[in-house]
């Protein structure tokens, strides 16, 4: 009977093994793809089998996606066993379910430089002195930290709760440029970051490109930076204090792939260290004020602040335009940006563009 049954799913109605897993993946939350054992497709295809001879009526795509879910529990497990996720972990995972989401995309947007993707598929971050690894699946989301430290950090991290939704849904349809861009960038949002790191990160920025910029900011971490170790065993750096980096003066920052940009970060640390610059104070300024008080620091010009205001101020306003963007407003906007129209929240808008045209 196992064998007739076996035989009437993948021969009869034509389902191959491919087609089931694809199936199958649908009722795993997350994770990579799973070969189908003979077992389940056996455990599939009986109740299957009494289904469809039992009632004819619905399609045979919803009876079997229905029937999946009888192997989504025993799968499910696995998943979460093969990746330590259940029985050898020392820490908790938080699953939460997140709209208009990607760790991926944020991850590649040139906003943050710590994201990194592992080759299991999941993400680590290292931000505020925490380590934290994410696993994605649609918009099922596990996080490797507590209830507290999600609220805490985490959700406002990620800036989870902005409606991106409604941002997007504002985008004029008469502006193929922008719409096609933010369905593009769907899952992008606007990080809150440290201040500190935000602004050594993007001195380092300035002519520079995504690969080289994580690699030095890699080396700066790694050499000035406290070592930690994760529950699991994982080694990583948090970022340097500025009086670290003052005190190793330029000679202490040779090697790290700095270039010119050295003598900026060297004199920015020692601004903030001996409190002439003081951040606590840029925080508080609207955006007009903060670009201010941002150029006139050595080495920052426009494009460097409205960044440092975007993604560490959440001044989401606040608009960057380095070469992507200075090409696709010549491109697209010749008569300019409608900046009127976008107002509060233009700057978001820019990072869909900046994402599309990388």
């Amino acid at each position: 009977f196992w064998k007739i049954s076996t035989i009437f799913l993948t021969k009869l109605v034509k389902f191959d093994i491919v087609i089931l897993e694809s199936f199958l993946m649908r009722s795993v939350p997350l994770g990579r793809s799973f070969p189908l054992i003979k077992k389940d497709i056996l455990t599939a295809s009986l109740p299957l089998l009494l289904w469809i001879l039992q009632d004819f009526t619905g399609t045979v795509l919803e009876k079997v996606e229905s029937i999946f879910s009888f192997i989504k529990i025993k799968r499910s497990y696995n998943f979460y066993n093969q990746h330590k996720i259940i029985k050898e972990r020392k820490t908790i995972m938080i699953e939460k379910q997140i709209e208009d989401f990607s760790i991926e995309q944020i991850a590649k947007s040139g906003q943050c430089f710590r994201i990194h993707k592992e080759k299991d598929g999941s993400f680590s971050n290292v931000a505020f002195g925490k380590h934290l690894r994410i696993i994605q699946k649609n918009e099922q989301v596990l996080f490797d930290c507590s209830e507290t430290e999600f609220k805490e950090i985490w959700e406002s991290y990620f800036d989870l709760k902005t409606d991106y939704h409604k941002i997007k849904a504002s985008v004029d349809k008469n502006d193929s440029y922008l719409t096609k861009a933010v369905n593009y960038g769907w899952g992008m949002r606007i990080l809150n970051q440290d201040l500190w790191e935000i602004i050594i990160t993007f001195l380092i920025s300035q002519n520079n490109n995504i690969p080289r910029i994580r690699k030095s900011v890699v080396a700066l971490c790694e050499k000035f930076g406290e070592k930690k170790i994760t529950p699991e065993d994982k080694i990583y750096y948090t970022f340097p204090e500025s009086e670290t980096l003052a005190s190793a003066k330029m000679e202490g920052l040779a090697g790290l792939g700095l270039g010119y940009r050295d003598k900026y970060i060297y004199k920015m640390a020692c601004s903030v260290a001996d409190g002439s610059f003081s951040l606590e104070t840029l925080k508080k300024q609207d955006t007009a004020t903060a670009h201010k008080m941002l150029t006139d620091q050595y080495g920052i010009g426009n494009k460097v602040a409205a960044c440092i205001a975007l993604f560490a101020l959440h001044h989401v306003d606040a608009f960057p335009i380095d070469t992507h963007v200075k090409k696709i407003l010549a491109e697209h906007y010749p008569d300019g940006f409608p900046y009127e129209k976008y107002k509060g929240y233009a700057g978001i808008l820019q990072q869909y563009m900046f994402f599309y045209d990388l």
